[in-house]
């Protein structure tokens, strides 16, 4: 069944004038781990094109770890974290080294740039790295982005480099993200199996729930499926960054506005920066159980969390920690900054304002979680709190 029967050329995508190119590993690498050299210059082509007609390009790429597999002897990608970062450290420097030489040949000067989750999960880092990339493109630097997989921990990580790239657009503020890999587009269903259609436009992930998303790179030295990809798109479009998903085979065409791959429409009206930073680029430190009285007032009237509303509080955090908010069936409703450390609520629970200034005086009266500081994201995210 085919979904759309049109992707006509998107000006939006012609005329951006700041773009985010995310490639996988598999789109990079052997099935052994080694560095393809040809697909790396291929699209080092693709992009340096692009960037002669004064478009500004950021590199999300992956493969620091499939590149240090063939030096260090392994097989397989580790699934151990500390051999994941000595394959990291050696691959890195393989991988940008090949670059650095592909691009020099046309002119372009390449910056190593290594992020990890807290660069963009604290909003003085996340400042920190916004500086730092829009410095090297007003410099005509390429920046090449990766995970600092060498000093990643498990606990605290993007995951997956689509993650990454949506983020980092949203943080360049880029008109548009290319997500490559080696699938040239987003299917109804499994791509090899007879019957699927290519999806060629998305004006509203809703259209997608009756398709059955999955898969990882051919070479088998990824993290990123299709899924990864689509959530991707759906933090891209979010910020209104339109994205386009396809194959490394087809960048030169996809990234000049071509209609290849699947593309993913900008919603109509775009998230405040404050509110996407906190859905998509926080870890929270605690979570909230709230009533469902309280959960009507946060989700359907967005009201600010008041004390009277709590159930129970889980986790250690202090004023200014992003938390989750949960309802008693322990799924979340919302994200917010608090406003209490997790010592102070057990004191409140369930009291109105007006018995809490009277009990504990001025100051403590006032909101949890301000609703300006609270984006509901019910049946988006999953709290890991116990």
């Amino acid at each position: 069944m085919k979904i759309f029967q049109e992707n006509p050329v998107s000006t939006d995508l012609s005329r951006a004038k700041r773009i985010v190119v995310k490639v996988g590993s598999s789109s990079l690498t052997t099935r052994a781990g080694g560095i393809d050299v040809e697909r790396i210059q291929s699209l080092v082509e693709a992009i340096a094109a692009r960037k002669a007609d004064g478009v500004q390009v950021v590199l999300v790429s992956s493969g620091a770890i499939a590149a240090g597999l063939v030096p260090l002897g392994l097989q397989s990608r580790p699934a151990d974290l500390a051999t994941q970062q000595a394959a990291a450290s050696v691959g890195q420097s393989l991988l940008v080294a090949k670059y650095a030489e592909a691009f020099a040949r046309h002119n372009v000067i390449v910056g190593q740039v290594l992020l990890t989750a807290q660069d963009v999960l604290r909003r003085s880092h996340y400042r920190n790295a916004q500086r730092g990339l829009a410095r090297l493109l007003d410099l005509g630097v390429l920046p090449i982005v990766n995970e600092n997989d060498t000093v990643a921990t498990d606990e605290i990580r993007f995951g997956d480099n689509d993650r990454l790239a949506a983020l980092v657009a949203h943080v360049v503020q880029a008109d548009a993200l290319f997500l490559l890999s080696d699938v040239d587009g987003v299917y109804d269903g499994p791509p090899e199996q007879a019957g699927t259609s290519l999806i060629r436009e998305v004006h509203d992930l809703a259209e997608l729930e009756s398709a059955t998303i999955g898969g990882t790179g051919s070479a088998g030295v990824g993290l990123g499926g299709m899924t990864t990809k689509v959530d991707a798109a759906r933090i891209a479009t979010t910020a209104g960054i339109p994205t386009v998903v396809t194959s490394a085979a087809l960048a030169a065409q996809a990234i000049r506005g071509e209609a290849v791959g699947t593309y993913f429409h900008a919603a109509s009206s775009r998230m405040p920066t404050r509110l996407l930073w906190l859905e998509h680029a926080t870890t929270p430190q605690g979570a909230i159980v709230i009533d469902d009285g309280a959960v009507a007032a946060v989700v359907e009237r967005r009201l600010s969390l008041l004390p009277a509303g709590i159930v129970s509080v889980k986790g250690t955090f202090v004023a200014g920690d992003p938390v989750d908010i949960m309802n008693v069936r322990d799924e979340v409703v919302a994200r917010g900054i608090v406003s209490f450390d997790s010592d102070e609520l057990p004191a409140l629970i369930g009291k109105k304002t007006s018995q809490i200034a009277d009990e504990l005086g001025a100051g403590f009266d006032r909101e949890v979680i301000h609703r300006d500081d609270m984006v509901v994201v019910a049946g988006q995210l999953v709290s890991d709190q116990e």
